[in-house]
């Protein structure tokens, strides 16, 4: 029969161990968590409002794949699609209010660029969305 020669330190050692496997492994989850994609979070364009308008599109993507999608003069509803780090972004049909040309050509851009991204990130608190065209997204600060 194989003993440990120090029993009591043999097991202080295990426990030590398990230990700080259950403190890495929660750190990592929470890393993991803060990397993830940003569901159920109001998201504002990295971009500031055009003309005398202060509206700043806003993205807000809920764990169904239901999108709320806010531009410079419309606004709609859209499909999203998460898996890893590929996205699909499928805009609805959006409502659109009087506006101006520069603006309404500001939400045609975004609404394409929406279209067109293929995979995202996270870059710090920023969620960026990569394809054709690059949009970066913020957190709500209030």
């Amino acid at each position: 029969m194989d003993r440990p020669i120090f029993p009591q330190q043999s097991a202080r050692a295990l426990l030590r161990g398990a230990a700080l496997a259950l403190v890495l492994g929660l750190a990592g989850a929470a890393l993991a968590s803060d990397r993830g994609f940003p569901f159920d979070r109001e998201l504002f364009l990295d971009a500031g409002p055009i003309g005398k308008s202060r509206k700043i599109p806003s993205l807000e993507v809920g764990r169904n794949g239901l999108a709320a999608i806010e531009l410079y003069c419309a606004s709609g509803q859209g499909q999203v699609t998460v898996t890893n780090d590929a996205i699909s972004i499928v805009p609805g049909p959006m409502v659109e209010t009087q506006c101006t040309p520069e603006r309404l050509r500001g939400d045609d851009d975004i609404i394409a660029a929406l279209g067109a991204a293929t995979t995202w990130r996270r870059d710090g608190e920023a969620l960026v969305l990569v394809g054709p065209r690059t949009l970066r997204y913020l957190p709500a600060t209030n």
